[in-house]
């Protein structure tokens, strides 16, 4: 039996052959996506291999993992709302691997600038103002979290409290309104001790997803004192948006801080046909954008971004002798909860350098033309019932009669697309979004030959 100092240095003097045998592997996976099924789920089988080195591990995942992996990269994927990886971007994610940097912003590295690059570029891509300074985090939830902290913070700035110190006690009782904000929201307010039950939900428009206005302006007015409001830019079940511009007009009236989640659909904002839809979102004091949806490059990727850094330093500021203390853009130890964290910026630095906003545009404006021909289609179906407009990248429908999860698990079955379950204004229903750079209207056409062969006949 090998020792194990021996099968590692075997591994090192054959990494050069196990990288082409992984990059062989990939090549397969992608070139097999169209015939895949979109969803996978079969168990693995009991181990086979154990401390045999990398290519034994290769071969155990292959046989034991690979058949049950979705296609969740591939262009029917339309669950949740998952964007698929550009050429460019992959090539900065195994670039990010073999570097291997951890991206505090030290002193030893030019990642910090690199980083600070990104979130420049993605800044001008969706017409943001200098005045957002930003940090790459792990997903929406990540975000939402930084940028609710920060507005803590900013509660307790105005209650003369410095609730980083001395503690959440200080500040007492929080109010968040929102018409409808996202699981992420509701699970960071848990996380950060202001809890679920300070979410008061506030009432939408009359068959919208958006805030009433009015009605956020009443809520705020009974407020005692300062609160956080989280406004939506890109609802998970219609693509819905608040009105941004009214929203912050409501700045000049009363005191809160403006949290936008566009977790995908900021990305929106690179084209121009659909950038109106996020006018006043630059008047924020925080926003999420999650990278790893709209911007397809893989996951894990989100930017939390504020006008408020000082704020956020003051929140997530780690004090040890042997790290950088300076608060500024680009000292990522202190404006993010990771001590360590991968450079996760680079695969979006790739993308927004090979591609930019025309690009980016280009694949908004073609995923949302797929789905409202997809839109159409189901509209004209009397099997079925369109249960709102389709006005972005997202469509949300139920059957006409019968029950939507178990359509939904016929569809599903096909192996041609993978959609998820929703509950839209108190109906089940079926919803999906369209975000990869490669869907085509050929795999529209099969998404919609997979939803007529599990209707009814």
């Amino acid at each position: 039996m090998p020792k194990p100092s021996d099968v590692l240095s075997d591994d090192h003097a054959q990494t050069d052959a196990l990288l082409r045998d992984v990059c062989a592997q990939a090549s397969q996976w992608l070139a097999s996506m169209p015939a895949r099924p979109v969803a996978g789920g079969a168990l693995p089988a009991a181990p086979i291999h154990h401390d045999g080195g990398a290519r034994a591990a290769l071969d155990e995942f292959l046989t034991r993992f690979s058949a049950g992996l979705a296609a969740s990269a591939g262009p029917r994927y339309f669950g949740f709302v998952t964007g698929g990886v550009t050429p460019a971007a992959l090539v900065g994610d195994w670039l990010a691997s073999v570097i291997d940097q951890n991206a505090t912003g030290s002193a030893d590295s030019s990642a910090g600038a690199l980083e600070l690059e990104t979130i420049a570029l993605f800044r001008d891509m969706l017409g943001l103002p200098d005045a957002f300074n930003g940090a790459f985090v792990s997903g929406a939830t990540m975000a939402n979290f930084v940028g609710l902290a920060t507005g803590r913070q900013w509660l307790g700035q105005q209650a003369g409290v410095d609730v980083a110190e001395a503690g959440l006690a200080a500040l007492g009782p929080v109010r968040v309104l929102s018409a409808g904000a996202h699981s992420s929201t509701v699970k960071s307010l848990a996380m950060l001790g202001l809890g679920r039950q300070s979410l008061q939900r506030v009432a939408s428009l009359p068959a919208r997803e958006a805030v009433d206005v009015a009605a956020l302006a009443d809520a705020l007015a009974a407020a005692a004192g300062p609160c956080i409001v989280v406004a939506n830019a890109g609802t998970v079940n219609t693509c819905d948006f608040d009105d941004l511009a009214a929203i912050a007009a409501l700045k000049a009236r009363f005191d809160f801080w403006l949290h936008v989640d566009a977790a995908f659909a900021g990305i929106a904002a690179a084209s121009a046909r659909y950038r109106p839809r996020l006018a006043g979102w630059d008047a924020a004091d925080s926003i999420t954008v999650d990278c790893h949806k709209w911007l397809n490059v893989p996951y894990d990727s989100a930017v939390a971004l504020t006008r408020h850094l000082p704020l956020q330093a003051e929140v997530f500021r780690n004090h040890a002798a042997y790290l950088r203390g300076e608060v500024e853009p680009g000292n990522f130890l202190q404006l993010t909860p990771e001590n360590s964290r991968r450079l996760r910026a680079l695969p979006a630095w790739f993308a927004l350098r090979a591609y930019g906003r025309a690009g980016y545009a280009g694949i908004v404006e073609r995923n949302c033309e797929q789905a409202r021909w997809l839109g159409e289609r189901i509209a004209a179906e009397p099997r079925l019932r369109l249960l709102a407009p389709v006005t972005l990248n997202g469509f949300c429908f139920a059957p006409a009669e019968g029950d939507a999860a178990a359509l939904l698990a016929r569809i599903n079955a096909t192996g041609e697309v993978f959609m998820t379950p929703t509950v839209l204004f108190g109906q089940h229903a079926i919803r999906g979004a369209i975000s990869h750079w490669a869907t085509t209207q050929a795999d529209m056409a099969r998404v919609w030959a997979a939803i007529q062969s599990a209707l009814p006949g």
